[in-house]
């Protein structure tokens, strides 16, 4: 739906922005998402995470600490 759309775009902004070095976290994430309008839960957050392709914030950290 457009909505899920949306939330992803926000959600791919929102980790293409992170600082590399400190990757955020799904409930920090959650937080950011909510400050701009779109209630989404943690878990949610996870979801569409995995399903755009995007590793943990511990998955993150590592693949930028190999770079």
């Amino acid at each position: 739906s457009v909505a899920t759309k949306a939330v992803k775009n926000a959600l791919k902004e929102i980790i293409d922005s992170e600082n590399k070095k400190r990757p955020l976290g799904d409930g920090a994430i959650e937080k950011l998402l909510k400050a701009k309008g779109y209630a989404v839960a943690r878990r949610t957050v996870a979801k569409y995470r995995i399903e755009l392709g995007i590793g943990s914030s511990t998955a993150r950290r590592a693949r930028n600490r190999g770079k």
